[in-house]
Order: C-alpha cells, then sequence, then structure tokens
C-alpha cells in the first residue's frame, strides 16, 4: 500500500517514514503541506493511507482533510492526524471531518503501528 505522509518539518517527515518502513511499508511519497498533498494525490491516486500533520503553512492539515473527503476521487483514502494538537475539540473535530485516527506527537513506533492497524490491515 502506498501511504501519503504530509508535514512541513522535512525531520518529521523523516521520522515517520523510518517508522513506516521498520512497520513494512516501502512504497511511500511525501508533501510539505497540504496544498502540495492534493497534487501529490492527483499524481499518485493510488495513495492508500495518509498521515497528516494539523499545523502547516499554504493549507493546513485540517483543511486538506475536509478538501480531500469532499473529492469524490479521494474521500476513500483514510487519514490520520499525526500533530502536536493535543486539545480534545481538536480530535473530535478531526474525527467528525472524516479522520481515521489521531496521534499526538511525539509518538513511538508501536503508536503508529497500532493507529495504522486500528485502519487498515497490517502484514505481519
Amino acid at each position: 500500500m502506498k501511504i501519503l505522509v504530509v508535514d512541513d518539518s522535512t525531520t518529521m517527515r523523516r521520522i515517520l517514514i523510518n517508522c513506516l518502513k521498520k512497520i513494512g511499508f516501502e512504497d511511500i511519497v511525501q508533501a510539505g503541506d497540504g496544498l502540495e498533498a492534493q497534487n501529490v494525490l492527483k499524481e499518485h491516486p493510488d495513495v492508500g493511507l495518509a498521515l497528516v500533520d494539523w499545523n502547516m503553512p499554504n493549507m493546513n492539515g485540517f483543511e486538506f482533510l475536509e478538501a480531500t473527503k469532499a473529492d469524490d476521487e479521494f474521500k476513500h483514502i483514510p487519514m490520520i492526524m499525526v500533530t502536536t494538537e493535543a486539545e480534545k475539540k481538536n480530535v473530535v473535530l478531526a474525527i467528525k471531518a472524516g479522520a481515521a485516527n489521531y496521534v499526538i506527537k511525539p509518538f513511538t513506533e508501536d503508536v503508529i503501528r497500532d493507529k495504522i492497524g486500528a485502519v487498515v490491515a497490517l502484514d505481519d
């Protein structure tokens, strides 16, 4: 399965990609904000899961989540918010908008594996 990692921090993208590779995912694309992520989805319509930060320039993760869930071509893609936004109201807002799961930074590889496993089947 192809996974899209969206975060404005190149360091955080690298950390997430390393976690995903340890879990067993190899087909990973990335973007630095929601606008770039929309273009990546158009180039890679086979993306099966997205891990999305909330706080980013140009188009934040919540705006990207809303836009993607409103797009018939991409609304089927499960999205997991991976963010420092820990307020309960933000978690509720994201879930109501269509987020499949929510991870608060900092996280461990086990947390990422568990949150992804709750959304898609993992090959162990």
